[in-house]
């Protein structure tokens, strides 16, 4: 009798005494992620990029939110209503090799609202590895080798497996995902961003060198009227619209091969940048078709270049650069004339 007035207390103390269920180790010991990824394939033309953030908690439970730009439903580049002041442009398409055009800066289409995807999945981290399944109804998984920085404040991950994905970067702190690095200090950053991508087009898919290239952010220059927006004139590039015959009337070997760039603050609430650059060439071109003149077309209004970005800040809420891809679909509606690509601009990557 006593045995079973017992038992129930015996039950009770044992499951209150039960220790709690062991956190899960967070990859590189960092929460919050920006996660760049691509499908894309020589020859195909259902080729789709994605960026966002992925969310890391000690539950096991990991969080993405995601924009998806998708050949197989195009979304048209829209302008995200800033036009540079004249401190860093010009209106005077004559200015020479010294300011940017002002042009009102374009982005990929939905990238001024919120992300159209939300999913959640599991993670667990075994050495330097971390595998990700996500709860969808297609069989989803993804596996990333971790890196931390010296320093301990940023980690990276290397994509080794992805069921969907061919490409893809991610770099992640414990900063909050609203925390940013304002745009008018950026020009002023003293590191070296390298440049590192996987692009397509109807050529094909198309690696950036193994060394990356590099991301001159400190020939941008601040534009004082409107603070959320760097510009640059780049005097000359060797993959400028003339190498493709893009600039038929004024590309050519000796022709202008300057590029105008944009990189503008798309949020003072989260990460978001975006990057948008075009050959000069091509708008001189259209004001030769027109038949007023090369220089009568400031802004070009074909498929240019349109690059979402989401900005890598460490512990400290230090900048070290972005991931971004490219979603810039023709407007001629041939699928053909797409550019797409995945890529990043950091100073912490791999050596080799």
């Amino acid at each position: 009798m006593l045995l079973r007035l017992l038992l129930p207390s015996l039950l009770l103390i044992s499951f209150l005494t039960t220790p709690a269920q062991a956190a899960v180790a967070l990859p590189g010991g960092k929460a919050n992620y920006v996660v760049a990824l691509g499908s894309l394939a020589a020859g195909s033309h259902d080729n789709w990029v994605r960026l966002g953030t992925y969310q890391f908690s000690p539950d096991g439970t990991v969080r993405a939110r995601t924009y998806l730009w998708w050949q197989r439903h195009p979304a048209a580049r829209q302008s995200t209503g800033t036009t540079p002041g004249n401190t860093c442009t010009t209106t005077d398409p004559k200015a020479g090799q010294t300011k940017a055009r002002r042009c009102a800066v374009q982005t990929a289409g939905g990238f001024l609202g919120a992300p159209q995807e939300s999913r959640t999945g599991s993670f667990s981290v075994s050495g330097d590895q971390v595998h990700i399944t996500w709860d969808v109804s297609q069989a989803w998984s993804e596996r990333w080798r971790i890196a931390v920085a010296p320093g301990g404040g940023l980690s990276r991950l290397d994509l080794t497996f992805n069921t969907l994905a061919r490409y893809g970067y991610a770099y992640g702190s414990n900063a909050a995902l609203t925390r940013r690095r304002a745009m008018s200090t950026l020009a002023e950053t003293a590191i070296t961003l390298k440049h590192d991508y996987t692009s397509w087009s109807a050529a094909g898919v198309k690696p950036s060198p193994a060394s990356g290239g590099t991301f001159d952010l400190g020939e941008y220059r601040t534009c004082d009227a409107t603070t959320w927006c760097l510009a640059r004139l780049q005097p000359s590039s060797p993959n400028a619209c003339q190498k493709d015959g893009g600039c038929p009337h004024t590309g050519g070997p000796d022709g202008d091969t300057s590029i105008q760039h944009h990189i503008q603050q798309v949020s003072s609430g989260d990460r978001r940048d975006t990057w948008w650059h075009w050959c000069t060439c091509l708008a001189r071109d259209q004001g030769v078709k027109a038949g007023t003149g090369p220089d009568s077309v400031l802004c070009y209004s074909g498929n240019s270049h349109v690059k979402p970005m989401l900005q890598i800040i460490d512990d400290t809420g230090a900048f070290r650069g972005w991931v971004g891809v490219e979603a810039s679909f023709s407007p001629s509606g041939g699928r053909t004339d797409d550019m797409l690509a995945v890529f990043r601009a950091t100073d912490y990557r791999p050596t080799s």
